[in-house]
This record gives structure tokens, C-alpha cells and sequence, in this order.
């Protein structure tokens, strides 16, 4: 067993055993999707701090943009003097430009994990299974007798929305809503756009402008694609993935507010 096993994988599914039972004793209906839905909620607020300096991170250098675009007006021709001033900049403000990507960095191993256990358990079928598992619990309290059932709600968590037409078109309301899920997340990850776009003497949008375009347009690009990518997934892992959406959207708006997305929320509910 790799590193990667014993360290991640491997603790993550005993944990998802250990709620599935206790659930399963209790006789609590899709006691596997609720076990998901538990255990993402779990690692996601062990994984909280993390992403609060990330947020933070974020929020600091979005605070420092005004700064940074008049030292570009002011030094842009002179490279050199340039990047002194920002450097001179981040350490007047204690912001390290790269601090928002380690806390990601620190993450993604988790996540990866949690997508491996998750995709084996709802795709689970046969003795074979079983034994395999068995193998990796600490316990023999954790063992199954049997594969877990996938049933939640209406469908099993097995099936894919690509199915609709054995399972129903319900089915495909997953796709959607996960997809408005990452718009909402990513509306909230982008800072409010400014009311007047700068632009240069000759009447061409500078650097930065680009980038806000190619930015909003990943707005929209991005949920489009994970709803696509859902559309194929068993719904375990949506199940999974909108729980984790869902989570990171009320940390971003307890952190550091709704972003652009305020501009679609009543005055009251602005932050």
C-alpha cells in the first residue's frame, strides 16, 4: 500500500464506514448518501482553516489592487523600480502573493482521496468488494457483511443522470444544480467588478482588462463545464461535490463576503 493509501485514502474510507454503521444501526433511510454528505461535511470543516488563509490571502491582495495599478501607472516603464514598489508594497501590508496558493496546494491531496473512496463505495457490487474493503478497516467492529446500499432518495447512488431515460428526467436536475451551485461559488470568488473600465490613451483595453474579460468568462465557463462533467458522474459524487459547493459558498460569505455576486442580493444580505 502507497503512502498516499495509508495516509488518506485509507483513514478516509474508516471514516466513512464508521458514520455508514453508526447510521446503518439506527435504520436511517439512504444511510449511504447521508454518510457522504456527513463525512464531506466533516473534512471540509477539518479543512477550514486552510481555506480561511486562503480567502484571506485573496481578499488582502484584491484590498491592494488600487495600489498596485498606480505603481504600474506610475513605474510601469521601468521595470526594475516596478517590481521594488510592489515588493515594498506586499511588505508594508504583510501580504505574500503566494500564500493563497499553499493552503490550495495543501488541499488537493484531501480531495483527491475523498473522490477515490467515494467513487469506489458508489460503484460498489459483488462479495469481491467486500473483501477488499474489509481489508483496509482498522477494526473488525467497521466490517460489512454485504455492499452497502446505494438507495437515496429516488435513485441509487450509482446511477448517472446520462440515465435519465431508464431512471427519469428528475435525475437531470443534478447537473443543474450543480452547476448553479459553482456559479454561485465562483460569482463570489471574483471581486465587484469596477463601474468604469480603465483603458489605455489609445483607446485599447490594457493587459488587465483582458484578464477581467477572460475572468468573467470563467465565471460562466467553469460551472458549465462541472455540470457537464456531472452529467456522466454517479450521483454519489455530485452528492459529494454540491456538499463541498455548498460549504465553501457560506465560508466565503462569512470570510470575506459575496463578491460579485452581490449585485444579484437584496441591500440587506450585501457583504
Amino acid at each position: 500500500m502507497n503512502p498516499f493509501d495509508i495516509f488518506l485514502t485509507t483513514p478516509i474510507l474508516n471514516l466513512l464506514i464508521a458514520i455508514y454503521k453508526i447510521l446503518a444501526s439506527a435504520n436511517i433511510p439512504g444511510t449511504l448518501g447521508l454518510s457522504i454528505i456527513i463525512l464531506t461535511a466533516i473534512i471540509r470543516f477539518a479543512l477550514w482553516p486552510l481555506t480561511s488563509s486562503q480567502l484571506k490571502s485573496t481578499q488582502k491582495m484584491a484590498a491592494l489592487k488600487p495600489h498596485l495599478d498606480r505603481i504600474k501607472t506610475e513605474h510601469g516603464h521601468d521595470k526594475v523600480r516596478h517590481q521594488e514598489e510592489v515588493t515594498k508594497l506586499y511588505k508594508e501590508h504583510g501580504v505574500n502573493p503566494l500564500a493563497g496558493c499553499l493552503p490550495l496546494l495543501l488541499q488537493l491531496p484531501v480531495f483527491f482521496a475523498l473522490y477515490n473512496v467515494l467513487n469506489k463505495v458508489v460503484t460498489a457490487n459483488g462479495d469481491d468488494f467486500v473483501k477488499t474493503i474489509n481489508s483496509q478497516l482498522y477494526s473488525p467492529v467497521l466490517h460489512l457483511d454485504k455492499a452497502p446500499s446505494t438507495s437515496f432518495l429516488t435513485y441509487g447512488l450509482h446511477n448517472k443522470p446520462s440515465e435519465w431515460q431508464q431512471v427519469g428526467m428528475l435525475i437531470l436536475l443534478v447537473p443543474l444544480l450543480t452547476g448553479a451551485f459553482q456559479f454561485i461559488q465562483s460569482k463570489m470568488i471574483v471581486a465587484p467588478a469596477p463601474k468604469t473600465a480603465v483603458k489605455k490613451a489609445d483607446g485599447k483595453e490594457g493587459m488587465e482588462d483582458t484578464m477581467a474579460q477572460v475572468s468573467s468568462q470563467m465565471t460562466f465557463l467553469m460551472p458549465a463545464m462541472i455540470a457537464f462533467f456531472s452529467y456522466g458522474f454517479p450521483l454519489g459524487l455530485s452528492l459529494y461535490w454540491n456538499t463541498f459547493t455548498i460549504i465553501g459558498i457560506i465560508q466565503q460569505y462569512v470570510i470575506s463576503g459575496a463578491g460579485a455576486l452581490n449585485q444579484y442580493l437584496p441591500k440587506k444580505w450585501q457583504k
